[in-house]
């Protein structure tokens, strides 16, 4: 299999690190809270959620809808599945958030971040769950 680097994906990939990587900090230093969006979500969809959670989860519904908008090149990867598969991967993904005890912002972005072990192991195993998913839906299915 041959790898094409897209310089224009490229670019908007770093962007987009850098972006999550200045409002993770953000959260941090302004809150002092973890930017898990599984934790945000969680905590805003009950009984006293705070107004920061909403505005937060908000702002990725309006990042979301003008990435929609500014049609960047996209991975075939994603471009190449049936809605009811990525449905299926989202629920997956969200089960897994579940049981791991966060997500791969909380755990990925801001716990490593801060050296947590916890988050170290959480990783690992999304990362080789992952890998390991890829490799069969390419290779055995």
């Amino acid at each position: 299999m041959t790898i094409i680097l897209n310089p224009a994906m490229l670019a908007a990939s770093l962007a987009g690190g850098v972006v999550i990587g200045i409002a993770s900090a953000g959260l941090l230093l302004v809150n002092g809270r973890i930017a898990g969006i599984s934790g945000i979500f969680s905590r805003a969809t009950k009984p006293g959620g705070a107004a920061w959670q909403w505005a937060f989860l908000a702002g990725l519904l309006v990042a979301g809808a003008g990435a929609a908008l500014a049609k960047p090149p996209l991975p075939a990867a994603i471009t190449g599945q049936s809605l009811p598969l990525l449905a299926l991967a989202g629920l997956l993904t969200g089960l897994g958030t579940n049981l791991g005890g966060g997500c791969t912002s909380g755990h990925g972005v801001c716990g490593l971040a801060r050296l947590s072990p916890r988050s170290l192991t959480a990783v690992l195993v999304f990362m080789g769950v992952a890998g390991l998913t890829v490799f069969i839906q390419r290779h055995v299915l």
